[in-house]
């Protein structure tokens, strides 16, 4: 019996989009700019207010996606060394997004965690969030926290700052190859 949050019953979205928004914030954080760019900031409020309701809902939708993907990847590879994904990803995650408070409120935490704990367990994190309304605009940069720091957490284990993104541009890549 499948479940209706199994990943084959949600969409994709645009995974492009949301992986060149993770890829800036990994990009600017390694490059020794923590704080807001104003630029950067206006950059992508044109960004998404160019999308509309839909693009929109398919950025949202894509950045699921990739947290679903990181972790798939997470899964695997503690699988390989007999640990578990959510015991050893899902504690830091936390303990990082408590020390976020401008970005990422105590009460969105967790949410992130549940949409974590389920593509963790091979569920899909959009239809996971669905089961409980919509979502709110006070989710929207934690969501995006979340996907940026399985990427940082990918890019650690890997010694490689490019890995997670490099992955998921493959996958993409591979997909278009494909049809």
């Amino acid at each position: 019996m499948t479940s209706p949050c199994d990943p084959q019953h949600a969409p994709v979205g645009d995974v492009g989009a949301a992986l060149m928004v993770i890829d800036s914030q990994l990009k600017s954080v390694h490059d020794g700019k923590t704080g807001v760019d104003p630029e950067q900031r206006k950059l992508m409020d044109q960004f998404a207010a160019s999308l509309g309701p839909k693009g929109a809902n398919d950025l949202l939708d894509g950045a699921c996606t990739l947290i679903y993907m990181f972790m798939t990847w997470l899964r695997k590879a503690h699988e390989e060394h007999e640990k578990d994904v959510i015991e050893y990803v899902v504690p830091t995650l936390v303990a990082t997004m408590r020390m976020m408070p401008k970005s990422v409120s105590p009460e969105v935490i967790p949410t992130m965690a549940g949409l974590v704990v389920a593509a963790g367990t091979g569920l899909s994190p959009n239809l996971w969030r669905k089961q409980y309304g919509d979502w709110t605009e006070a989710e929207m940069t934690p969501l995006e926290a979340t996907a940026f720091l399985l990427a940082e957490h990918i890019n650690r284990i890997t010694e490689d700052p490019d890995f997670a993104t490099r992955m998921i541009a493959d996958a993409l890549s591979r997909s278009v190859d494909a049809d």
